[in-house]
């Protein structure tokens, strides 16, 4: 267990050990929560997400696939058939 106080100014001091293993660094939004068991804290998460369209183009040219663009159902297609050529072996 570890003790921190009150400021004056309502702030209150994270303990470098624990702000570390979360990851926490100046700047971090936290949610303040009232419990029963006390006060609760967790990050906010404040990242911005890119359109799909974005996104997709993102997840291609990070695999590197230069094919063609491809349905689920014919993708769905080729797991079934590769699933099944692995079971006959």
């Amino acid at each position: 267990m570890q003790l921190t106080s009150l400021s004056s100014k309502g702030q209150v001091i994270i303990p470098k050990a624990m702000r570390e293993a979360r990851h926490w660094q100046a700047g971090t939004r936290l949610e303040v929560t009232d419990t029963a068991e006390g006060v609760l804290l967790r990050p906010i998460q404040t990242h911005n997400k890119a359109p799909l369209p974005e996104g997709l183009a993102a997840i291609r040219s990070r695999i590197a696939y230069a094919g063609p663009i491809r349905s689920v159902e014919e993708m769905n297609e080729a797991v079934l058939k590769e699933a099944q050529r692995r079971s006959q072996n």
